[in-house]
């Protein structure tokens, strides 16, 4: 650890980034770089880049320095003093020459790497305040001993008024202890501690909403997607996110590298969206947005792609506010033939399906699905990165202009390998011949059903007519509930021998492997992720126990679904899969209703009787299997270095270096990709 740290400190004074990048990367490709607490780093590749013509890297490039140029946005949306602690541990790390082997600088480490894998202080998944295992002696001592003008400080505090204001913020557990709280019997906007609003109570933020929306607009703006809502002096109002706005230095950096960009778009297309999307950064103005998302959408021929914005609403307890984030990407032509394969029987999918008549779409619009690689993720994409992508994410631009679905190909590689001979499926799965065939199909199975939950699960259905949308009358089940619908789609279809006419699937033993996999993992394995006493909170985690869950309830008196329990281990055994497959059915028929119909206390039924609690029991023995196995339940990734080669001036070349070490990567973000103001 000292000789990295060390490096990295020259690193930093030279300019050079040099500490854990290799000149030439090594046969074969190491995936895997480190785990600590609950988490473990890998590194993923950018197959097929040296094949991609001078022009699409320089735009590849370009599009990377802006996405990263928004990193500080994502934290201080997370939570308005992460930026604060973020520096001041930064700050420690590179002037720390204290006993690098005593426990308590261990478990500092262990702190910073996850504050940087969560981008904040609270846990990227359970939303819960991570408690540090080292003391506040020692915190004290590091601060005292770090030149006071590496620090955060305001302009007049002293280290001792520093230390007054920092220490509880990192150290008291009750204090902001939950970035988002769905708890149905709280405020969920004061309970919550992350920055999108401030000194306003849920029914301030729903009834501001409601005056501000249009019954009869059919195309409505995505109100509060792009800013922080306020009450100053007894009145709400809203600081918008843009040039001369809030974070304003952060997304003039982001602009200045998009206009280089748009400078070397590959088409007349992709310029129009990228100079729109400009011109929603510069201006903050919704309607743009909505202007640009179309845009985006009609580019469909371009190989290079970026998604960037303020985009998925799941940190806001209300639904409402789109955290920061960045991927940018290209295609990738062999993979994308069988996402497009789904893609073109995409009206015999919503034509087919389970759900009532009325809710079906007689048209499913321009579904545009691909395999992306990716080059680069920020803000809410990164570390921890998403497998699929479906935008946007306003229904009637859906309905009327269609979708972009996408599977991050590298990235689902990069997990795939790194998981190979982990001991789950073997631990957790009864049958050898399971096992065997889950071997033989779990990565084609897992790339299916991501397909079909973005390709086909968010275009399908629609809406009543007069209801709103399901942020507001959902709530904070939402999220949870369309999770779930595009889930239960990718379910139903999996088993459908049309997967396999269409030349995607091999055979039903493909859909019985994502069947097995998918209720091991909601009934017993996700639990893995839970800390004992603790209920389900995150959205995704609430649904996949709430699928199974109700599947082997309703099944019971024909077994479906069997609980077995063998030399005190519990399996879950599925006896039919087609009944499973109709059981499926009727649940995504139900949670279409309801999110056709606005029903909400439908939908909190739903989710709490079945997605919410924990068997204690069940708990503790899954925590003690695992405990075996050596494995971090949570994954992140490492992003590969572009490097713009430069001859007189000109770029002539991008090439791609892969680093290993994740303290070196966030160390030299804070260095080169920190613009904004520690307090916002």
């Amino acid at each position: 650890m000292k000789t990295i740290v060390k490096a990295f400190i020259f690193t930093l004074i030279t300019g050079v980034f040099v500490i854990a990048c290799k000149p030439k990367e090594e046969k074969p490709f190491q995936y895997f770089s480190e785990q600590f607490a609950d988490l473990r780093v890998l590194r993923y590749q950018i197959p097929e880049f040296e094949r991609l013509d001078l022009n699409q890297k320089i735009l590849l490039y370009y599009l990377y320095e802006a996405a990263l140029s928004g990193r500080d946005i994502f934290y201080d949306q997370n939570y308005k003093y992460n930026l604060l602690v973020r520096r001041t541990l930064e700050a420690i790390v590179r002037n720390y020459h204290g006993d690098e082997n005593s426990e308590n600088y261990k478990n500092f480490i262990v702190y910073c790497k996850r504050v940087w894998f969560a981008n904040g202080i609270h846990h990227h998944y359970s939303a819960d305040k991570f408690v540090p295992e080292f003391s506040r002696d020692f915190f004290s001592q590091c601060v005292k001993a770090t030149p006071v003008k590496e620090l955060p400080l305001d302009s007049t505090q002293s280290v001792a008024e520093f230390l007054e204001k920092i220490i509880p913020i990192i150290f008291d557990p009750k204090l902001d202890a939950k970035r988002v709280n769905l708890d149905p019997h709280v405020d969920w906007i004061k309970e919550s501690a992350e920055n999108y609003y401030e000194n306003v109570s849920k029914e301030e933020v729903i009834n501001y909403y409601k005056q501000k929306k249009d019954p009869n607009d059919d195309t409505p703006v995505s109100y509060g997607l792009n800013s922080k809502l306020i009450n100053v002096n007894g009145q709400l109002t809203e600081r918008v996110w843009h040039i001369g706005g809030m974070y304003s230095k952060a997304i003039e950096q982001i602009i200045l590298w998009l206009e280089k960009a748009a400078g070397m778009a590959e088409n007349d297309r992709q310029r129009a969206a990228l100079e729109k999307l400009i011109d929603y950064y510069n201006t903050g103005n919704l309607e743009t947005f909505n202007e640009y998302c179309i845009l985006w959408l009609q580019d469909t021929l371009s190989t290079v792609d970026v998604v960037s914005g303020f985009i998925e609403t799941y940190g806001d307890p209300m639904g409402y506010r789109g955290a920061y984030e960045s991927v940018v990407s290209f295609r990738d032509q062999q993979a994308s033939k069988r996402i497009a394969a789904i893609s073109r029987e995409a009206q015999w999918f919503e034509d087919h399906s389970p759900i009532m008549k009325e809710y079906k779409r007689q048209h499913v619009t321009g579904i545009s699905a691909k395999v992306i690689t990716v080059v680069a993720e920020a803000g809410d994409a990164s570390p921890a990165s998403p497998l699929g992508i479906n935008l946007p994410n306003a229904d009637w631009i859906r309905s009327d202009y269609g979708s972009k679905s996408v599977s991050l190909g590298n990235i689902n590689t990069s997990f795939e390998e790194a998981s190979k001979s982990s001991g789950i499926l073997e631990e957790f799965t009864i049958d050898k011949d399971m096992i065997d065939l889950e071997k033989k199909y779990a990565g084609i199975a897992g790339d299916l059903h991501t397909d079909l939950h973005e390709v086909i699960g968010h275009a399908s259905g629609k809406l009543e007519k007069g209801v709103a949308t399901p942020k507001e009358t959902l709530k904070n089940y939402s999220s949870a509930l369309e999770e779930a619908r595009a889930d239960l789609v990718a379910l139903y279809y999996i088993m459908d021998p049309m997967m396999i006419k269409i030349g995607v699937m091999p055979s039903l033993d493909v859909g019985k492997v994502s069947y097995n996999t998918y209720v091991r993992r909601g009934l017993m394995t996700q639990l893995y992720r839970i800390k004992p006493g603790k209920d389900i909170q995150q959205a995704h985690m609430r649904m996949r126990q709430m699928i199974p869950a109700w599947a082997y309830e309703k099944g019971k008196d024909e077994n479906v679904i069997e609980k077995k329990v063998v030399n005190g281990k519990t399996y879950f055994v599925i006896n039919d899969y087609q009944k499973l497959r109709e059981l499926f059915g009727e649940l995504l028929r139900e949670v279409q209703r309801i999110k056709s119909q606005g029903d909400y206390a439908a939908g909190r039924n739903l989710i709490e009787t079945y997605g919410v609690k924990v068997d204690p029991a069940l708990h503790r023995e899954v925590l003690e299997r695992f405990s075996k196995l050596n494995i971090a339940p949570y994954t992140g990734w490492i992003n590969p270095v572009l490097k713009p080669v430069k001859k007189d001036g000109i770029i002539v070349d991008v090439i791609v270096e892969y680093p290993q070490d994740f303290m070196g990567q966030m160390l030299y973000y804070a260095k080169y990709y920190s613009f904004l103001p520690t307090y916002n």
